[in-house]
């Protein structure tokens, strides 16, 4: 059977073949109350006495994770050394940064609406010269919610208006809604009448028609925008995990955080989210926060989310999920140890709040839930392009922008080709990680200038879900 120790100090190893592949096994004698180690920390508390060699899971491991924490700043981290940017091909925008799609997106202000939004969209589904896709996304929300819940829908709403991959906006409101149109154009500030464009069904005898004429003007506008060269500085990438497995944190995760780090150092940004998956390996992060000011913002951040938690009622360690236990996780700790690779090892240059845009070069932390669907939306709504997405279950979503699915073994990549755009699998297969990150950032840059499409894309997956906490009226 092969296994392997992931570091020195670790008493479990990770079988690498096998029913169970990814699964562990003790590597010594670890007796009832002892700490389990994997990655270098703990993943948890052994319930009973465990042999060397006895498999270690949900069995005979507990969470050993509690309540609200107290943390002080204690920074732990060094500057990445800087590396000479590469570029790719994008679109050029009046304000913020380039596109890698040239794009026309129709955007609801609430779900009354859909229909009609996604009646315009068929009549653009042929394919048009010089556009990448006509695309209405489409939300149940914009009326009915309260305080937090609607300002997360203008924000939502605000940051697709904002995004570069969209060359023009159609915005469409049914007139009544509690997101007035007049409350999205203030929270949007200026805007290029050209490239974004307003209606409101009410007012119009058919709003198909009308919103198909708008279409038809902002086909014409961005149809004459054309690919520009530019440094990946200007590119801003999301990181995220799901249906995660034993391997997640010995390969997908690792890889993207190499990739991270070289894109930091180049003078990118990223993008990590996910907060409850955070539980357990926050301390990692906060050490590594450039200033107390983000060190402060990062423990609230992590509080909110777990007060949340315990307002409803429910337990804040409730994970990981079925599919994450079959695949060898067992305690939200080993989950969350695996998906903080995911973000390398640059300095934390900023926190954001939900709808809050990336304004600052780095790696950046956003407030949003583990939920596939609504944190990948949510890094589309800070201003990433294009969002990484490591699995080891395999899943066929997607998000506004393109999602690069990156899978954690070759026995994934092999089976859901239509799923699986990368296979980091191959790091336990004699492949070493800088000749691999070099051939994923080959590949990210070729999705960026358009020469590659994502199997996201190919497939239609364009996923759009707001991020909810409270009431329904």
């Amino acid at each position: 059977m092969e296994k392997m120790k992931i570091y020195s100090g670790d008493n479990v190893e990770v079988m690498l073949s096998g029913e169970q592949a990814g699964h562990k096994l003790a590597a010594r004698d670890i007796k009832c109350g002892e700490q389990i180690i994997k990655y270098g920390y703990p993943i948890g508390v052994a319930t009973t006495d465990i042999k060397a060699g006895e498999w270690v899971h949900t069995h005979n491991l507990k969470s050993g994770l509690h309540g609200i924490l107290e943390y002080s700043y204690t920074p732990n981290f060094s500057e990445l050394e800087s590396l000479p940017a590469r570029t790719f091909m994008g679109y050029p925008r009046p304000t913020g940064r380039p596109g890698i799609r040239n794009e026309i997106w129709i955007v609801p202000t609430v779900g009354c609406v859909n229909a009609s939004a996604r009646a315009v969209e068929k009549r653009f589904a042929k394919e048009i010269e010089g556009i990448d896709g006509v695309h209405a996304y489409t939300h149940p929300y914009g009326c009915s919610q309260l305080g937090d819940d609607a300002e997360h829908t203008l924000d939502a709403i605000v940051g697709l208006i904002r995004h570069p991959n969209a060359g023009g906006v159609l915005v469409m409101g049914l007139g009544c809604e509690n997101t007035q149109m007049d409350k999205v154009k203030a929270r949007l500030g200026e805007w290029d009448d050209n490239r974004v464009k307003f209606m409101i069904c009410q007012d119009e005898t058919d709003e198909v028609e009308t919103a198909c004429k708008l279409v038809e003007e902002l086909v014409e506008y961005a149809s004459k925008i054309k690919r520009q060269e530019f440094p990946v500085s200007e590119l801003v990438v999301g990181l995220k995990c799901g249906g995660s497995d034993g391997f997640s944190g010995l390969t997908a995760n690792p890889l993207v955080g190499h990739f991270a780090d070289k894109l930091v150092a180049m003078g990118g940004s990223v993008i990590l989210t996910e907060v409850p998956e955070m539980f357990g390996a926050e301390t990692i992060l906060m050490s590594r926060c450039r200033t107390e000011e983000l060190f402060d913002k990062t423990v609230s951040m992590i509080n909110r989310c777990k007060e949340n938690f315990i307002a409803h009622g429910c337990e804040v360690y409730e994970n990981p999920s079925p599919g994450n236990k079959a695949g060898g996780i067992s305690t939200l700790e080993e989950k969350s140890l695996g998906c903080t690779f995911k973000g390398g090892t640059s300095p934390v240059a900023g926190v954001l709040s939900y709808g809050e845009q990336v304004s600052v070069k780095g790696l950046n932390l956003l407030e949003g839930p583990g939920n596939d669907l609504v944190s990948a939306t949510s890094e589309v709504v800070s201003g990433a392009q294009i969002t990484l997405f490591t699995t080891g279950r395999g899943t066929p979503f997607g998000a506004p922008a393109p999602v690069v699915k990156i899978a954690t073994n070759s026995r994934l990549a092999e089976k859901k080709k239509c799923w699986i755009d990368f296979n980091a699998g191959r790091l336990l297969e004699g492949n070493d990680m800088e000749t691999v990150c070099g051939e994923l950032f080959d590949y990210i840059v070729s999705v960026a200038s358009g020469e590659t499409k994502t199997k996201t894309e190919i497939n239609g997956a364009r996923d759009f879900c707001i991020y909810r906490s409270g009431v329904t009226l």
